[in-house]
C-alpha cells in the first residue's frame, strides 16, 4: 500500500523542503513529520509536512549534480546542512532575514538563502541573546573545555556556481591549512571563488574543582 503525506506525496516521489533549503526523496511518515533521504545517499531527515512540495525539474537535477560531484570527490558521507533558524515572533529584522530566506529558496537560489540564514543566525545571537530560557548549573560550578581527546576537523565546501552550487567538498580536514590548500586546488582546476567552510570540535563538562 502506496503511504502518503497530508500534501498527497507518494513515497519515492522527489521533494524540495523548503525550511532546510533541501531535495530529498519522501520515504514516508515519521510520527508527525516526513521523513526524507538525500539523493546521493545518505542520512534522512524530518521535515514538517507543510514545508515539503514536489521538487521542480530545476532542483531535481541542480540535486543530482551536486550528489554526482559529490560522489566524485571520493568521499561517502552527505554534506549535512543546518537547520533553517526560527526567527523570534514580532521582530521586524528577523521577519525581513527570514522572508529574504523564504524568497530565495521560491527562486532556488540556495546561495542567497544560505547567507539570509547566516545573517538571522547573527541577529539571533546579537540581538536576542539572553531572551530565551537558559539551563543554569547549581550547586557545582562548570567549566566548558576542548576535548583534547578528539582531534577538531575543518571543512570547506564550494557554494560557486550560477543556478545551483558546485557542491565539492574538502571532507574532513585536520588542519584549516589543508583546507585552504584544496580550496587553491579547486580553484585553479574550476574558477570557483566562493566556499561555505566550517569547524566542529567536541567539548566536555568539568566539574571546577576537578579542573584546578
Amino acid at each position: 500500500m502506496t503511504e502518503h503525506t497530508e500534501n498527497g506525496i507518494e513515497a519515492g516521489t522527489v521533494v524540495y523542503d523548503t525550511r532546510m533549503n533541501k531535495v530529498g526523496e519522501y520515504q514516508g511518515k515519521a510520527g508527525p513529520y516526513a521523513s526524507l533521504r538525500p539523493l546521493g545517499g545518505g542520512r534522512e531527515w524530518e521535515a514538517r509536512p507543510e514545508s515539503i512540495r514536489p521538487a521542480t525539474a530545476e532542483e531535481r537535477l541542480s540535486a543530482e549534480v551536486r550528489a554526482a560531484n559529490h560522489r566524485s570527490s571520493g568521499f561517502a558521507y552527505p554534506v549535512m546542512d543546518a537547520p533553517a533558524p526560527e526567527p523570534v515572533p514580532g521582530c521586524a529584522a528577523c521577519a525581513e532575514f527570514a522572508a529574504q530566506r523564504e524568497d530565495a529558496a521560491a527562486r532556488s537560489d540556495a546561495s542567497t538563502a544560505t547567507d539570509a540564514a547566516v545573517l538571522l543566525r547573527r541577529h539571533l545571537r546579537r540581538d536576542h541573546w539572553g531572551t530565551r530560557p537558559r539551563r543554569i548549573f547549581r550547586f557545582v560550578p562548570y567549566l566548558i573545555a576542548q576535548d583534547d581527546t578528539a582531534e577538531p576537523e575543518y571543512e570547506a565546501y564550494c557554494v560557486s556556481g550560477e543556478e545551483a552550487d558546485c557542491g565539492a567538498a574538502s571532507g574532513p580536514c585536520g588542519s584549516p591549512e589543508a583546507v585552504e590548500e584544496w580550496q587553491r586546488r579547486h580553484t585553479q582546476e574550476t574558477r570557483h571563488l566562493r566556499y561555505r567552510r566550517s569547524f566542529s570540535d567536541y567539548a566536555v563538562l568539568e566539574p571546577q574543582a576537578a579542573a584546578r
